[in-house]
Protein backbone atom coordinates (compact mmCIF):
# COMPACT_ATOMS: atom_id res chain seq x y z
CA UNK A 1 0.00 0.00 0.00
CA UNK A 2 3.04 2.40 0.83
CA UNK A 3 4.58 2.39 -2.92
CA UNK A 4 0.79 2.96 -4.10
CA UNK A 5 0.52 6.00 -2.20
CA UNK A 6 3.96 6.86 -3.26
CA UNK A 7 3.22 6.25 -7.09
CA UNK A 8 -0.59 8.04 -6.85
CA UNK A 9 1.12 11.13 -5.16
CA UNK A 10 3.39 11.91 -8.77
CA UNK A 11 0.33 11.69 -11.11
CA UNK A 12 0.32 15.23 -11.01
CA UNK A 13 3.06 15.50 -13.13
CA UNK A 14 0.87 13.41 -15.77
CA UNK A 15 -1.66 15.78 -15.08
CA UNK A 16 0.09 18.07 -16.11
CA UNK A 17 1.38 16.64 -19.08
CA UNK A 18 -1.94 16.04 -20.35
CA UNK A 19 -2.86 19.73 -19.77
CA UNK A 20 -0.19 21.21 -21.58
CA UNK A 21 -0.85 18.47 -24.33
CA UNK A 22 -4.78 19.64 -24.23
CA UNK A 23 -3.76 23.36 -24.39
CA UNK A 24 -1.26 22.68 -27.50
CA UNK A 25 -3.76 20.31 -29.24
CA UNK A 26 -7.10 19.72 -28.09
CA UNK A 27 -8.02 16.38 -30.84
CA UNK A 28 -4.57 15.08 -29.44
CA UNK A 29 -5.27 15.06 -26.06
CA UNK A 30 -8.79 13.60 -26.68
CA UNK A 31 -7.43 10.84 -28.85
CA UNK A 32 -4.96 10.06 -26.38
CA UNK A 33 -6.93 9.50 -23.36
CA UNK A 34 -7.27 5.96 -21.89
CA UNK A 35 -10.99 5.97 -21.67
CA UNK A 36 -11.77 7.45 -25.58
CA UNK A 37 -9.71 4.49 -26.94
CA UNK A 38 -12.37 2.28 -26.65
CA UNK A 39 -14.11 4.69 -29.73
CA UNK A 40 -11.49 5.79 -31.56
CA UNK A 41 -9.10 3.13 -33.40
CA UNK A 42 -5.92 6.10 -33.55
CA UNK A 43 -5.77 5.30 -29.53
CA UNK A 44 -4.65 1.67 -29.70
CA UNK A 45 -1.05 1.99 -29.27
CA UNK A 46 -2.23 1.62 -25.50
CA UNK A 47 -0.53 -1.01 -23.59
CA UNK A 48 -2.55 -4.06 -22.57
CA UNK A 49 -0.39 -6.42 -21.44
CA UNK A 50 3.28 -6.10 -20.45
CA UNK A 51 5.83 -8.98 -21.01
CA UNK A 52 9.27 -6.95 -21.38
CA UNK A 53 10.45 -3.86 -19.87
CA UNK A 54 13.21 -2.08 -21.46
CA UNK A 55 15.01 1.29 -19.62
CA UNK A 56 16.40 3.87 -21.82
CA UNK A 57 18.78 7.19 -21.07
CA UNK A 58 19.56 9.76 -23.19
CA UNK A 59 19.74 14.11 -23.43
CA UNK A 60 17.50 16.19 -25.21
CA UNK A 61 18.15 19.00 -27.45
CA UNK A 62 18.70 21.26 -24.41
CA UNK A 63 20.94 18.68 -23.05
CA UNK A 64 19.03 17.41 -20.12
CA UNK A 65 18.79 14.01 -19.17
CA UNK A 66 15.85 11.66 -19.46
CA UNK A 67 14.59 8.39 -18.67
CA UNK A 68 11.98 6.27 -19.91
CA UNK A 69 10.22 3.03 -20.70
CA UNK A 70 9.10 0.82 -23.12
CA UNK A 71 7.35 -2.56 -23.89
CA UNK A 72 10.52 -4.43 -25.54
CA UNK A 73 13.13 -2.92 -28.04
CA UNK A 74 11.03 -0.35 -29.89
CA UNK A 75 12.86 3.09 -29.28
CA UNK A 76 9.95 4.53 -31.52
CA UNK A 77 7.89 4.13 -28.51
CA UNK A 78 9.35 5.08 -25.42
CA UNK A 79 7.21 6.93 -22.27
CA UNK A 80 9.33 9.44 -20.76
CA UNK A 81 9.26 9.10 -17.10
CA UNK A 82 10.77 12.15 -16.72
CA UNK A 83 8.60 14.38 -18.50
CA UNK A 84 6.01 13.39 -15.86
CA UNK A 85 8.69 13.42 -12.56
CA UNK A 86 12.12 15.42 -13.53
CA UNK A 87 13.42 14.53 -10.59
CA UNK A 88 13.82 11.29 -11.99
CA UNK A 89 16.25 11.41 -14.76
CA UNK A 90 18.25 8.51 -14.28
CA UNK A 91 18.07 4.82 -14.25
CA UNK A 92 19.73 5.09 -10.95
CA UNK A 93 17.60 7.83 -9.60
CA UNK A 94 14.41 5.80 -10.91
CA UNK A 95 15.76 2.29 -8.85
CA UNK A 96 16.53 4.53 -5.57
CA UNK A 97 12.57 5.75 -5.93
CA UNK A 98 11.23 2.38 -6.32
CA UNK A 99 13.90 0.57 -3.94
CA UNK A 100 14.35 -2.23 -6.29
CA UNK A 101 14.18 -4.04 -9.80
CA UNK A 102 11.33 -5.72 -8.42
CA UNK A 103 9.32 -2.66 -7.89
CA UNK A 104 10.94 -0.60 -10.99
CA UNK A 105 9.03 -3.90 -13.12
CA UNK A 106 5.51 -2.80 -11.24
CA UNK A 107 5.70 0.67 -11.28
CA UNK A 108 6.88 0.76 -14.93
CA UNK A 109 4.47 -2.13 -16.38
CA UNK A 110 1.67 -0.04 -14.80
CA UNK A 111 2.55 3.06 -16.02
CA UNK A 112 3.32 1.68 -19.68
CA UNK A 113 -0.69 0.06 -19.04
CA UNK A 114 -2.30 3.06 -17.91
CA UNK A 115 -0.49 6.44 -19.59
CA UNK A 116 -0.76 6.67 -23.39
CA UNK A 117 2.11 9.05 -24.25
CA UNK A 118 4.91 7.73 -26.16
CA UNK A 119 8.16 9.71 -27.94
CA UNK A 120 10.90 8.33 -30.32
CA UNK A 121 13.91 8.37 -29.07
CA UNK A 122 16.50 8.72 -31.72
CA UNK A 123 20.00 6.71 -31.86
CA UNK A 124 22.06 9.88 -31.27
CA UNK A 125 20.35 10.79 -28.43
CA UNK A 126 20.93 7.12 -26.36
CA UNK A 127 23.79 7.40 -23.62
CA UNK A 128 25.26 4.88 -22.11
CA UNK A 129 22.29 3.02 -20.53
CA UNK A 130 23.64 3.57 -16.57
CA UNK A 131 26.22 5.23 -15.19
CA UNK A 132 28.34 2.78 -13.93
CA UNK A 133 31.29 2.69 -11.30
CA UNK A 134 32.95 0.08 -13.18
CA UNK A 135 32.70 -2.62 -15.90
CA UNK A 136 34.54 -6.56 -15.22
CA UNK A 137 34.35 -9.26 -18.34
CA UNK A 138 34.18 -12.94 -18.39
CA UNK A 139 36.34 -14.84 -21.19
CA UNK A 140 36.21 -18.29 -22.61
CA UNK A 141 32.27 -19.06 -21.48
CA UNK A 142 31.80 -20.58 -25.13
CA UNK A 143 33.27 -23.56 -27.17
CA UNK A 144 33.84 -20.91 -30.12
CA UNK A 145 35.84 -18.50 -27.87
CA UNK A 146 37.81 -21.35 -26.52
CA UNK A 147 39.12 -22.49 -29.96
CA UNK A 148 39.68 -18.87 -31.31
CA UNK A 149 42.09 -18.65 -28.12
CA UNK A 150 43.71 -21.60 -28.41
CA UNK A 151 44.32 -20.90 -32.60
CA UNK A 152 45.87 -17.26 -31.25
CA UNK A 153 48.19 -18.93 -28.91
CA UNK A 154 50.45 -21.46 -29.43
CA UNK A 155 52.10 -20.98 -25.83
CA UNK A 156 49.23 -21.73 -24.38
CA UNK A 157 46.55 -24.13 -25.98
CA UNK A 158 46.18 -26.06 -22.74
CA UNK A 159 45.66 -22.92 -20.21
CA UNK A 160 42.15 -22.05 -22.36
CA UNK A 161 41.20 -25.82 -22.70
CA UNK A 162 41.19 -25.80 -18.80
CA UNK A 163 39.74 -22.76 -18.14
CA UNK A 164 36.99 -23.71 -20.28
CA UNK A 165 36.25 -26.88 -18.39
CA UNK A 166 37.22 -25.29 -14.63
CA UNK A 167 34.96 -24.66 -12.35
CA UNK A 168 36.31 -21.22 -11.87
CA UNK A 169 35.93 -19.06 -14.64
CA UNK A 170 38.25 -16.24 -16.15
CA UNK A 171 36.58 -12.84 -15.01
CA UNK A 172 38.94 -9.78 -15.26
CA UNK A 173 38.50 -6.03 -15.43
CA UNK A 174 37.45 -3.96 -18.71
CA UNK A 175 37.09 -0.35 -17.74
CA UNK A 176 36.01 2.35 -14.98
CA UNK A 177 32.31 3.37 -16.00
CA UNK A 178 33.64 6.81 -17.28
CA UNK A 179 35.47 5.16 -19.75
CA UNK A 180 32.77 3.04 -21.87
CA UNK A 181 31.22 4.40 -24.86
CA UNK A 182 27.30 3.80 -25.64
CA UNK A 183 25.46 3.67 -29.23
CA UNK A 184 26.93 5.43 -32.08
CA UNK A 185 29.85 6.26 -30.35
CA UNK A 186 33.19 5.46 -32.13
CA UNK A 187 35.61 2.85 -30.18
CA UNK A 188 39.42 2.43 -30.12
CA UNK A 189 42.13 0.38 -32.06
CA UNK A 190 45.52 0.45 -30.44
CA UNK A 191 48.35 2.14 -32.55
CA UNK A 192 50.56 -1.33 -31.57
CA UNK A 193 48.12 -3.97 -33.01
CA UNK A 194 46.97 -5.07 -35.90
CA UNK A 195 44.53 -7.76 -34.91
CA UNK A 196 41.45 -6.62 -33.25
CA UNK A 197 38.28 -8.13 -33.35
CA UNK A 198 34.74 -6.99 -31.74
CA UNK A 199 33.23 -9.39 -28.74
CA UNK A 200 29.32 -9.22 -29.01
CA UNK A 201 28.46 -10.20 -25.40
CA UNK A 202 25.37 -10.36 -23.04
CA UNK A 203 26.27 -7.82 -20.44
CA UNK A 204 24.32 -8.09 -16.97
CA UNK A 205 24.31 -4.98 -14.95
CA UNK A 206 24.14 -5.12 -11.45
CA UNK A 207 22.40 -2.53 -8.92
CA UNK A 208 24.54 -1.41 -5.84
CA UNK A 209 23.54 -4.34 -4.05
CA UNK A 210 24.87 -6.55 -6.05
CA UNK A 211 21.45 -7.35 -7.59
CA UNK A 212 20.85 -8.70 -10.99
CA UNK A 213 19.29 -5.31 -12.11
CA UNK A 214 18.74 -6.17 -15.88
CA UNK A 215 20.67 -6.91 -19.41
CA UNK A 216 22.25 -5.15 -22.09
CA UNK A 217 24.32 -5.77 -25.35
CA UNK A 218 27.90 -5.21 -24.77
CA UNK A 219 30.94 -5.04 -26.80
CA UNK A 220 34.60 -6.38 -25.52
CA UNK A 221 37.13 -4.92 -28.18
CA UNK A 222 40.35 -7.16 -27.89
CA UNK A 223 43.48 -7.19 -29.06
CA UNK A 224 44.33 -11.06 -30.57
CA UNK A 225 47.40 -10.37 -31.61
CA UNK A 226 48.47 -9.34 -28.25
CA UNK A 227 46.76 -11.42 -25.66
CA UNK A 228 48.14 -14.24 -28.17
CA UNK A 229 51.94 -12.87 -27.94
CA UNK A 230 51.25 -13.91 -23.75
CA UNK A 231 48.36 -14.84 -21.73
CA UNK A 232 49.99 -12.81 -19.63
CA UNK A 233 49.32 -9.33 -21.86
CA UNK A 234 45.52 -9.95 -21.53
CA UNK A 235 45.47 -6.54 -19.44
CA UNK A 236 46.86 -4.56 -22.45
CA UNK A 237 44.62 -6.38 -24.88
CA UNK A 238 41.20 -5.71 -22.99
CA UNK A 239 41.74 -2.40 -21.62
CA UNK A 240 42.73 0.58 -23.75
CA UNK A 241 41.02 3.69 -24.43
CA UNK A 242 37.18 3.45 -25.65
CA UNK A 243 37.45 -0.54 -26.11
CA UNK A 244 33.79 -0.96 -24.11
CA UNK A 245 30.44 -0.30 -25.07
CA UNK A 246 27.50 -0.64 -23.73
CA UNK A 247 24.15 -0.10 -24.94
CA UNK A 248 21.44 1.19 -26.14
CA UNK A 249 19.01 -0.25 -23.18
CA UNK A 250 18.72 -2.10 -20.13
CA UNK A 251 16.12 -5.08 -19.87
CA UNK A 252 14.97 -5.29 -16.75
CA UNK A 253 15.68 -9.14 -14.77
CA UNK A 254 12.61 -10.66 -14.52
CA UNK A 255 10.90 -9.63 -17.63
CA UNK A 256 13.30 -11.37 -20.19
CA UNK A 257 15.12 -14.49 -20.24
CA UNK A 258 18.20 -13.98 -21.48
CA UNK A 259 18.71 -17.47 -22.19
CA UNK A 260 16.18 -17.47 -24.74
CA UNK A 261 17.54 -14.84 -26.95
CA UNK A 262 20.27 -15.03 -29.33
CA UNK A 263 23.48 -12.29 -30.07
CA UNK A 264 23.91 -11.52 -34.14
CA UNK A 265 26.91 -9.53 -35.38
CA UNK A 266 28.03 -7.96 -38.31
CA UNK A 267 31.09 -6.17 -38.79
CA UNK A 268 30.96 -3.41 -42.20
CA UNK A 269 33.64 -2.16 -44.14
CA UNK A 270 32.78 0.28 -47.04
CA UNK A 271 29.80 -1.28 -49.10
CA UNK A 272 30.71 -4.19 -48.35
CA UNK A 273 29.93 -7.01 -45.32
CA UNK A 274 32.98 -8.75 -43.68
CA UNK A 275 31.39 -10.95 -40.89
CA UNK A 276 28.02 -11.69 -39.83
CA UNK A 277 27.03 -14.19 -37.75
CA UNK A 278 24.49 -15.31 -34.79
CA UNK A 279 24.77 -17.33 -32.15
CA UNK A 280 22.17 -18.69 -29.53
CA UNK A 281 23.32 -17.36 -25.62
CA UNK A 282 22.44 -20.54 -24.75
CA UNK A 283 25.65 -22.20 -26.20
CA UNK A 284 26.87 -20.83 -22.95
CA UNK A 285 28.69 -22.85 -21.09
CA UNK A 286 28.29 -20.86 -17.56
CA UNK A 287 24.89 -19.54 -15.85
CA UNK A 288 24.85 -15.71 -15.37
CA UNK A 289 24.02 -16.68 -11.80
CA UNK A 290 27.31 -18.40 -11.85
CA UNK A 291 29.52 -15.77 -13.37
CA UNK A 292 27.58 -12.90 -11.28
CA UNK A 293 28.41 -15.05 -7.98
CA UNK A 294 31.89 -15.60 -8.91
CA UNK A 295 32.77 -11.81 -9.01
CA UNK A 296 30.91 -10.87 -5.83
CA UNK A 297 32.30 -14.08 -3.86
CA UNK A 298 35.29 -11.63 -2.82
CA UNK A 299 34.62 -8.08 -4.42
CA UNK A 300 31.98 -6.34 -2.21
CA UNK A 301 29.74 -4.16 -5.36
CA UNK A 302 29.85 -0.84 -4.51
CA UNK A 303 28.11 0.80 -7.12
CA UNK A 304 26.15 0.17 -10.03
CA UNK A 305 28.69 -2.55 -11.73
CA UNK A 306 28.50 -4.35 -15.68
CA UNK A 307 29.43 -7.83 -16.47
CA UNK A 308 30.16 -9.17 -19.63
CA UNK A 309 29.80 -12.79 -20.26
CA UNK A 310 32.05 -13.94 -23.20
CA UNK A 311 31.53 -13.90 -26.89
CA UNK A 312 30.16 -16.95 -28.80
CA UNK A 313 30.86 -14.87 -32.15
CA UNK A 314 34.52 -14.81 -33.10
CA UNK A 315 35.21 -13.53 -36.75
CA UNK A 316 38.16 -15.91 -38.70
CA UNK A 317 41.71 -15.08 -37.96
CA UNK A 318 41.79 -13.24 -41.72
CA UNK A 319 39.43 -10.46 -40.21
CA UNK A 320 40.41 -7.53 -38.91
CA UNK A 321 39.36 -4.12 -37.79
CA UNK A 322 40.41 -0.95 -39.31
CA UNK A 323 39.54 2.21 -39.36
CA UNK A 324 36.29 3.25 -40.21
CA UNK A 325 34.85 0.08 -39.73
CA UNK A 326 30.90 -0.23 -38.30
CA UNK A 327 30.37 -2.64 -36.00
CA UNK A 328 26.59 -3.70 -35.54
CA UNK A 329 25.26 -5.97 -32.20
CA UNK A 330 22.23 -6.95 -31.77
CA UNK A 331 20.52 -8.89 -29.09
CA UNK A 332 16.50 -9.53 -29.51
CA UNK A 333 14.43 -8.07 -27.08
CA UNK A 334 17.62 -5.61 -25.64
CA UNK A 335 18.80 -3.63 -29.08
CA UNK A 336 21.35 -3.19 -31.27
CA UNK A 337 24.59 -1.38 -30.27
CA UNK A 338 26.34 0.32 -33.42
CA UNK A 339 30.02 1.79 -32.99
CA UNK A 340 32.60 2.95 -35.28
CA UNK A 341 36.24 2.08 -34.90
CA UNK A 342 38.90 4.51 -34.76
CA UNK A 343 42.67 4.51 -34.44
CA UNK A 344 43.70 6.01 -31.09
CA UNK A 345 46.29 8.93 -31.59
CA UNK A 346 46.89 12.52 -29.95
CA UNK A 347 43.91 13.89 -32.69
CA UNK A 348 41.51 12.05 -30.48
CA UNK A 349 42.92 10.95 -26.79
CA UNK A 350 45.83 12.56 -24.53
CA UNK A 351 48.04 9.97 -25.26
CA UNK A 352 51.99 10.37 -26.59
CA UNK A 353 53.05 10.28 -30.23
CA UNK A 354 55.85 7.48 -30.80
Amino acid sequence: MRLVSRYERRWTGYSRLFLSVALASPWAFWDALPFWGAMNDSASFIVEGVTEVNLWAWQDNDGLAHVGVSEGSDMGKVLDITMSNPKIRTIAELWEFCGSVETVIQQCTRWLREVPFRVSVLPSMVEVPVALEECWAAGVTYEMSRDARMEESEYAQDLYRRVYEDDRPELFFKAPGRRIVGTGKPMGLRRDSEWHVPEPELTVILDPTGEIFGYTVGNDLSSRDIEGRNPLYLPQAKIFHCSAALGPSVALAGTLNPADRSIAMTIVRGSGTLFQGVVPVSRMRRTVDELVGYLRREWPIEGWTALMTGTGLVPPSDVALKDGDIVTITIDGIGTLVNSMRRIGPDWASVPTY
